[in-house]
């Protein structure tokens, strides 16, 4: 029989957060954002993690590789990530592939076989957050065609364009999206609050859970306005550019260097796509008027053929917006 595993609380500095994450006691750490969860090394045979958590799905990443998806299930006992590896030193990535919908999870405690977490890897000087809606989550991406419907099976925020991005660019990721939320009116008018509300929270279905913007990043992508104008009513121009350029302004007080970049797409098509476009060039336009070069509205190219779930973008259309909009940040900062 192996030795017992030793136990680590999630608290300790073993262990780095990723995304936006709510400490609770020294033993939790609660998160609930697309792409959100932690990175560690260990020495050791094994590894197995402790969740409260009901029903979400998180990628797990292990020297670099893939390994099975974590499908929980509400259970009390730890979660084998790894079993029978190497001796040696390994290094353990787990992140949320499903939305905050789905509901929080805490991390309680990571179990290591036959020796002990070490030091926490570096996080990259690079850092990148997207605010967006279901596309920005991954809504769908893996689905085989556009009649499946919504569900955690389907969704991959690691094959997101996003998360494509910031791995290409060796950057880490911060995604704030939420399926169905706009700048104003969410998809087919449906209730609850708007992206920009829930911009300020950690966990985004408790209002007293307030984010603390202490992770700064170097460029912010910005991904909204579908649902403003995929059904209808539209808002007026007037009322979405004044809450998209709030959403600006407020992007821009707790991020006061990041260059932010402002696209839609690539699910509208036509007049509104045109509005929202329209839209957004506005508010950019008063925000760079007001003396903030660092805002750009940048009209995303990439198309949207062979969707997946509900006509939301396949992983092989985010892999072409990963590198359309990759591009634009690389000559912008650098990189």
């Amino acid at each position: 029989m192996s030795p017992l595993p030793s136990r680590t609380p999630a608290a300790t500095t073993a262990i780095r957060f990723v995304g936006r994450v709510q400490r609770t006691t020294e033993q939790g750490a609660r998160y609930a954002w697309s792409g959100s969860g932690f990175v560690a090394r260990f020495q050791g045979t094994g590894v197995s993690v402790r969740l409260e958590d009901d029903k979400n799905q998180h990628t797990v990443v292990l020297d670099g590789t893939l390994r099975d998806t974590l499908k929980t299930d509400g259970r009390r006992e730890p979660y084998v990530l790894a079993r029978g590896l190497a001796p040696g030193q390994h290094r353990l990535e787990v992140y949320r592939r499903t939305e905050a919908l789905f509901g929080p999870t805490e991390l309680v405690e990571l179990l290591v076989d036959d020796g002990q977490l070490l030091e926490a890897p570096a996080a990259p000087e690079r850092r990148v957050e997207v605010v967006g809606d279901s596309i920005s989550a991954g809504y769908g991406n893996e689905g085989p065609n556009t009649s499946c419907p919504f569900s955690a099976d389907t969704e991959n925020h690691y094959a997101s364009y996003g998360a494509v991005l910031a791995r290409a660019l060796g950057a880490e990721l911060q995604t704030v999206a939420w399926s169905g939320r706009g700048v104003v009116k969410n998809y087919n008018g449906e209730p609850g609050d708007p992206m920009p509300v829930l911009f300020e929270r950690t966990l985004p279905e408790e209002q007293s859970s307030r984010w603390d913007f202490s992770r700064v990043p170097q460029a912010v992508v910005v991904n909204l306005g579908t649902n403003d104008f995929s059904t209808e009513p539209d808002p007026s121009a007037d009322t979405f550019v004044a809450a998209y350029r709030a959403l600006l302004e407020r992007v821009r007080s707790v991020y006061p260097s990041a260059f932010v970049l402002c696209t839609v797409g690539p699910m509208l098509g036509g007049e509104d796509l045109s509005r929202a476009r329209r839209g957004i060039a506005d508010a950019v336009r008063q925000r760079r008027a007001s003396g903030d070069d660092r805002v750009v509205a940048y009209e995303m190219q990439t198309p949207n053929p062979s969707p997946g779930c509900d006509w939301h973008p396949s992983t092989a259309t985010h892999a072409r917006m990963a590198e359309e909009l990759g591009g634009e940040l690389r000559r912008e900062l650098g990189w």
